[in-house]
Formats: C-alpha cells, structure tokens, sequence
C-alpha cells in the first residue's frame, strides 16, 4: 500500500503560527510504500441507545464504510506522545488472501475497552477495485473476495471468548468451532457476530471462496 503521511502544528499554536509552519517542508505531505500482513478496520465510536423497553441497542455499521479508510482520500489524525499526523492510505496490490482486523479493543492507562459495533458485510463477492490506485486496477483482473473464514469475540475484554467460523468448500456448508464442539450455522447467522479477524480468498469463477 502507498501511506501518505502530513505532520501537523501543535493546535494550540497561533493560527498565523500555524499557517506559517505549514509551509515548511517537515509539514508537507510524505509518501512511502509498504507490504502489509493484515487491514485494519477502525470502527466508529459506539453510542449506545436503549429501546423503550430499557435494553441495549447495538450500532452497526457497513463493512464498505469501515473499508473507505483506504480508498486513497480519506484522512484520519495519529497521535504520538509529542506529534499530530494526518494520514491516509491507497491499496496498490491485493494479495490472495485477505485479512481484516476489526479493531474492536482500545487500551488506556487504567483498563481496555471493547468497542460492540456490528459490522454488515457481505459472505461473497467483496469487490475492492476502487480501493486500488488507478493505474494498477487495470493489473488486476480479480479484485473481489469471499469470506471463508470469521473469528468473533464474545463478552467482555478480559472474561471474553472466541468462536471461529470456517467454510467447508467440499460442501459449501459453514460451521462453528468452538473449544471441540461444532456445529452448523447458516450464512446470515455469520454477519449477526461481532466479528474480529477475517480471512477471505479470492472469488474463484463459480464465486466461491477456496475455503477449506
């Protein structure tokens, strides 16, 4: 991927301050190229809004949405302890598999919090053409991707635990391990999850993921 970094001035710096170091070179935007294992996903902040029967409701949101993070334009701020950049970041090249890391857990000085958002994805045919620079998409004949396997958090940062869906591609069936049990589990159940880690492999031609 291409990373496309801008240090900014303090802000609490004058803005005729400001305006000034701007103009130098150490606040023009710099870019470098770099391999990557995984994706992270940052998940909005989650309000968390009760019915009127006083019960929790979970925000969700659409995987393309998390996804813009890397479409090359948008923009988020990075803290360091003494520094402010602004960052964004363009895919150049799709491997053949993909993992997603949905950052659901955030740490500060006293205890780690879990972010529950639900993120809607798709089980098959994830399209990340637009998320490629313009003069590699025409390199790429295959950019769209199935799902075959989804690891999910349950409960809380420290008590929690782990389920894994995986797809049999023999049968095309999902199932659910957990510890040694599994079972079955329809596809739509799948998306309902908070999910954490995501595996998917290229679409072959009949639209199936390799699985496994």
């Amino acid at each position: 991927m291409r990373i496309f970094t801008k240090k900014l001035p303090h802000p609490d710096l004058p803005a005729e301050e400001k305006a000034q170091l701007l103009q130098n070179s150490e606040y023009q935007e710099m870019m470098v190229e770099s391999t990557f294992m995984y994706l992270t996903l940052d998940l909005p902040t989650a309000p968390l809004y009760k019915d009127e029967k006083e019960q929790l409701i979970i925000p969700q949101v659409p995987l393309f949405s998390i996804l813009a993070k890397f479409n090359g334009a948008t923009e988020k701020e990075y803290k360091t302890y003494k520094e402010n950049f602004l960052k964004r970041f363009q895919l150049t090249k799709l491997p053949p598999y993909l993992i997603f890391c949905i950052k659901r857990f955030t740490k500060n000085n006293f205890f780690v919090e879990k972010n529950p958002t639900i993120v809607n994805f798709p089980i098959t045919n994830v399209d990340l053409r637009e998320y490629l620079s313009e003069e590699v998409q025409a390199a790429h004949t295959n950019t769209t991707y199935d799902l075959i396997a989804n690891i999910v958090h349950d409960g809380k940062p420290s008590e929690g635990s782990y389920r894994i869906h995986v797809l049999h591609h023999g049968t095309g069936k999902w199932y659910e391990l957990q510890d040694l049990q599994v079972t079955d589990i329809l596809p739509q159940m799948i998306t309902l999850s908070e999910a954490y880690i995501q595996v998917s492999s290229f679409a072959d031609s009949a639209g199936e993921g390799t699985g496994v």
